[in-house]
Order: C-alpha cells, then sequence, then structure tokens
C-alpha cells in the first residue's frame, strides 16, 4: 500500500482509543478457523510490544460490517496494522507470520507522546 493510499481510522471506528505506539486491528468472523489462528499470533506479537493495542471485529457486527465495506474486505482474517494516529501501514489477508508482525509493530517507531 502506498503512502497515497493510507487510509485512516479512528477511535469512533474502531469502539476503542488507539495504541500510543500502534494498533493492530483484526477483522474475523465466528466460525473462521484461519481467524483463530491469526488471533494466537497477533496476542503474541502484542503482549511482547509496549503501547500496542489489539482490536477484534467481527465482521457481521454492525461496527465490523461498516469497516470492512469501507475497507473492501473480502476475506477473513484480514489484518490491518495502524500507526499512533490510526494511519494503515500495513494490511495482510490470511493468517500473519509473527515475525512479520513483530517486524512490522518495530517498523512503526516509539509511542507517541502524551
Amino acid at each position: 500500500m502506498s503512502v497515497a493510499d493510507q487510509q485512516v481510522l479512528t477511535p469512533d471506528d474502531l469502539g476503542v482509543p488507539l495504541g500510543t505506539r500502534a494498533t493492530v486491528v483484526e477483522l474475523s468472523s465466528t466460525f473462521c478457523q484461519p481467524c483463530r489462528m491469526a488471533r494466537v499470533v497477533l496476542q503474541r506479537a502484542v503482549e511482547t510490544t509496549d503501547g500496542v493495542r489489539l482490536v477484534e471485529l467481527d465482521v457481521a457486527g454492525s461496527r465490523g460490517e461498516r469497516l470492512g465495506a469501507r475497507l473492501a474486505v473480502h476475506s477473513t482474517p484480514t489484518v490491518l496494522v495502524l500507526d499512533a494516529h490510526g494511519r494503515i501501514v500495513e494490511r495482510t489477508a490470511g493468517v500473519p507470520r509473527l515475525a512479520h508482525v513483530r517486524a512490522t509493530l518495530d517498523a512503526v517507531g516509539e509511542p507517541a507522546a502524551s
């Protein structure tokens, strides 16, 4: 995704505050087995990185459905990594690799000053 194509998500879009460093959003569905595997990978990455919030949205729920339509999500899981300002810096469809998620979070940088 090029910088020109970056979209911004707000706390209102997600229903929770953004992380001070990054926010990882998993768009999932209830009976999606790969979504369960993705959740484990994302939880491991997030719990070892300060200032990162993990948000899971079900695409069948009203908030997740609106966001999925807005972002043209066609498969679950779809994982978004947002910087501290809510800009989407990474988008992955399918189960992400732990090393890739950690590298992406490292590339986001330090937590934003409060």
